[in-house]
């Protein structure tokens, strides 16, 4: 199973980065991860819809050679990142070609508050729903990032934090599972 990994922050230091890089060590045996970079997306215009740039073609591409999709988000402003945002914006362009229609979708993103990304996770699951994605509904997962939790080589080093994102990935891999074979 192939899953796609789309983190919505170019931060360097990105805390959702850092938890998506231990999906590849927690995830069941037999996932394989792809990570779509969303940094070289210029903002999109509709100017570009007639000659759309080749890093746009290649990020609808890797959306579409995947089973499914993960997107990590951050929270800005109790909303999705703009990054995020233009990187998805770009995902539906040209009109009508939406490159998660269909597509088993989940999400998850990091904050050190206590309320994690429950904001910006709405409006995402509200922009995925216009594209007719299957968003996995539950479990959600508002992750609270804890640096101690996590070594320097992205080890998870916390057990229940290890457990809880074995779960939700396990939840994934059946999510897409499920319903990607209907796609195919």
């Amino acid at each position: 199973m192939r899953i796609g990994v789309i983190v919505g922050s170019i931060a360097k230091e990105s805390i959702n980065k850092k938890l998506a890089s231990t999906f590849p060590a927690l995830a069941p045996e037999g996932t394989e991860f792809t990570f779509i970079d969303i940094a070289g997306l210029p903002m999109y215009s509709y100017d570009y819809d007639g000659n759309f740039p080749e890093v746009a073609r290649d990020f609808k591409a890797a959306i579409d050679s995947v089973d499914g999709v993960i997107i990590v988000t951050p929270e800005y402003s109790r909303s999705l990142p703009g990054v995020l945002k233009n990187a998805l914006d770009w995902s539906a362009r040209p009109y009508g070609q939406f490159s998660f229609f269909g597509k088993p979708v989940a999400i998850i993103g990091a904050s050190q508050g206590n309320v994690g990304t429950a904001a910006a996770q709405q409006h995402l699951r509200a922009i995925l729903g216009h594209y007719n994605a299957i968003t996995m509904g539950q479990p959600e997962a508002f992750f609270v990032y804890r640096p101690a939790d996590f070594g320097a080589n992205g080890e998870v080093l916390n057990e229940s934090t290890a457990a809880l994102l074995e779960g939700y990935l396990a939840a994934v891999t059946a999510h897409v599972g499920r319903f990607a074979p209907v796609n195919a």
